[in-house]
């Protein structure tokens, strides 16, 4: 079984696995899923606990070792897997394997990973994890995921939010759920359980924002030319690269002409786009893109990009994070327009 984070609560309502895989980038999910499956453990008399840390030295016998070791003083343990690498290697996907074969009724196997490529999910040990028990990827929560893990977090935490305010916290806190768990700490510190209104959070709550690079693309390709222009100044505050925002804007800049000659062509740019092999949710974003955009557009913002690149270099007469912006905004907005002009420098 494969679920997101969000979804896990549910699951360890109706009871546990065998075995949990959770893996991501996501630090503040990873941690909070751990401890989690670790609760729901201890209250289900898996009352031992044997941590088991996985490094480039790390002997696999081990893992079989602790499961097949009686323990003296429970009848039940979880043996706490931490995995420190992004691939497992031969032996280490063996051992898994040979675990999943024969899970013990009286061990829980939790193990937790960095960020796994696609391949490696597809590989044999985690597919006998995911048969056996759950896997769990995750990444920061987007847009109306985080909006409901707020609401749902504000109303544990004894209040009744009105409308808005859920809106509020993940404007000002997007992409750092460790802050917005902290803000909603604060706020059961400084004011009492029950209704909680927008006015009651001006003030108080601090911008801590935090956003990838893909953040920029995807709103720039949904449209929304003001998330875009935020997203461009907290990377830019940030000290991101201009280098790296150009690269991911030129990527999928050229992804988008493409399939907007293979649109032209076929009538249809859906097999070009499944072909790069971008994620279904996203696949539907990008046609809904190019119903807006046209090759002209695309391939005009194309060669900004090569302008973008020589006033990175400090060979072009414009400010790089001017350009940058100009091409996200234009991309956002559909309408092909004249660039900045030269900014004396």
């Amino acid at each position: 079984m494969r679920l997101r984070f969000t979804q896990l609560a549910d699951q360890l309502a109706r009871g546990l696995a065998p075995i949990y895989l959770i893996c991501g980038d996501e630090p503040y999910q990873l941690g909070e899923a751990a401890r989690s499956i670790r609760a729901r453990a201890r209250a289900a008399g898996f009352d031992e606990r044997e941590v088991l840390d996985q490094d480039g030295a790390f002997d696999w016998g081990a893992l079989t070792a602790s499961a097949n070791a009686m323990s003296l003083f429970c009848a039940r343990k979880l043996i706490d897997l931490r995995i420190g690498t992004a691939k497992l290697g031969k032996e280490g996907g063996a051992a898994v394997r040979a675990y999943c074969e024969r899970p013990c009724p009286d061990n829980l196997l939790l193990m937790t990973a960095p960020v796994l490529e696609r391949k490696e999910l597809e590989t044999q040990w985690a597919k006998a994890v995911e048969a056996q028990g759950v896997v769990v990827q995750v990444w920061p929560l987007k847009e109306r995921e985080l909006v409901q893990w707020l609401e749902q977090r504000l109303k544990s935490a004894g209040f009744v939010p009105a409308r808005g305010v859920a809106d509020l916290l993940a404007e000002r806190l997007e992409g750092n759920q460790l802050a917005a768990a902290q803000e909603i700490e604060k706020l059961r510190l400084l004011r009492e359980p029950g209704p909680l209104a927008v006015d009651d959070l001006l003030g108080t709550l601090a911008d801590s924002a935090r956003f990838d690079l893909f953040a920029l693309t995807d709103a720039a390709i949904a449209g929304d030319r003001a998330r875009v222009q935020r997203v461009l100044a907290v990377l830019r505050a940030e000290g991101t690269a201009a280098t790296l925002v150009l690269w991911v804007l030129a990527r999928d800049l050229r992804m988008l002409a493409q399939a907007a000659w293979a649109k032209g062509r076929q009538g249809s740019a859906s097999q070009f786009v499944a072909q790069q092999r971008v994620p279904r949710q996203r696949q539907e974003a990008i046609e809904r893109a190019l119903r807006r955009l046209s090759g002209t557009l695309l391939r005009s913002l194309v060669r900004q990009c090569a302008l973008a690149d020589r006033s990175i270099k400090g060979l072009g007469p414009n400010d790089a994070w001017e350009r940058l912006a100009f091409i996200a905004d234009t991309l956002a907005s559909g309408a092909l327009r004249l660039p900045p002009p030269p900014t004396p420098r």
